[in-house]
């Protein structure tokens, strides 16, 4: 299939771009890198464009003969959208219209739509099922329901197909060390251990050890970054015009910030300075997916996980450490992300409280 897929040069776009062109799709990125970075891509047709430059999309949509879209591109940092809720409603809204609005411009009546559990708000029960009401606190969590409820609007309108996928917290790296995170300023917890593990910031922030959980710390379901990129390729190739999926991905279990910090330690054998601070506004306590609905698009990660599983338990954590080490003397980006890699990895296999 034909597949543009927008901010395919930013964290999960990028895992999700490598696993479409290795399974035969012809992708096309279109990134304006405010955020992405082109050597995560680079190997792959690319176009650089805004959201909100509607002639560039369909030019690229027509000159690709685009099939179907996968969307990515957005804004997605909870507490920047409560401190600056503008440019999250222009971005995040306004771009995604104007690309609704290409795709039917152009013909292409298929996406798959990069959602967040942030849309449910403050959980009324744990685990989520996706028929949990869906109020959320943030302005940014806000933004993916109006596009959700606009892509509803529009499939039955105009018999577009869409596949709303509301996942849970991205983590990990690729195996390999080719792909990972790289925001700047990074925010993700997994990242930030690391960095303190290297020597490379002194301590993680810890916001709030007050919440009603067993060890005070919010708990939150880390669902691996190709793990994501599999159920996204998964929903594309399911996906039919008129068809609307909304989907949930996570684990199904959950971990609280001092469980990660405590992992972390394991993995790289290292100790883990904390400074703790006040709440974040916009954090719920707990979010826990219930992804049984996403099944078929899970059945190639459960394959990988119960090979993952016998790898952990037989030596991952000790790698973990042995790799660390050797960072000291070349802390190389490629060497960084395969720690963050294990780390995501054996959060996969966390015990489950549900």
């Amino acid at each position: 299939m034909r597949v543009l897929v927008t901010g395919g040069a930013g964290y999960v776009g990028s895992h999700a771009a490598k696993l479409l062109a290795e399974t035969g799709h012809d992708v096309l990125i279109v990134d304006n890198l405010s955020e992405g970075h082109r050597p995560a891509v680079s190997k792959l047709p690319f176009v650089s464009a805004s959201l909100l430059e509607p002639e560039r999309l369909i030019g690229a949509m027509q000159d690709h003969n685009t099939e179907a879209v996968m969307h990515f591109a957005a804004f997605a940092y909870v507490g920047v959208s409560v401190k600056d809720p503008a440019v999250y409603y222009h971005n995040n809204i306004v771009g995604s219209l104007t690309l609704l609005a290409a795709m039917r411009a152009v013909g292409v009546d298929r996406i798959v739509f990069s959602s967040s559990c942030a849309t449910y708000g403050n959980p009324q029960r744990i685990p989520l099922t996706e028929d949990h009401p869906q109020n959320p606190i943030s302005p940014y969590g806000y933004t993916k329901l109006v596009i959700e409820r606009a892509l509803a609007d529009y499939s039955h309108a105009y018999g577009i197909g869409y596949a709303a996928l509301r996942y849970f917290n991205a983590s990990g790296a690729a195996a390999d060390g080719t792909l990972g995170e790289d925001h700047d300023p990074e925010t993700h917890l997994i990242p930030l251990i690391l960095q303190v593990a290297l020597g490379q910031r002194e301590y993680v922030e810890v916001f709030g050890t007050d919440y009603p959980t067993p060890d005070g710390t919010c708990i939150r379901d880390y669902i691996h970054v190709d793990d994501l990129a599999t159920a996204h390729v998964a929903a594309l190739e399911k996906l039919q015009p008129g068809m609307q999926l909304k989907l949930n991905l996570g684990t199904g279990h959950g971990a609280s910030v001092q469980e990660v910090i405590d992992l972390c330690r394991e993995v790289t054998g290292r100790p883990i300075n904390v400074h703790t601070v006040g709440r974040r506004e916009g954090d719920p306590p707990q979010l826990v997916a219930d992804a049984s609905a996403a099944k078929f698009a899970n059945a190639a990660s459960e394959a990988r996980l119960a090979l993952g599983e016998i790898q952990m338990k037989s030596g991952e954590r000790a790698a973990g450490r042995a790799l660390l080490k050797s960072l000291e003397k070349d802390s190389s980006n490629a060497g960084f992300l395969v720690v963050a890699h294990k780390a995501a990895a054996a959060l996969r296999f966390a015990p489950s409280r549900q």
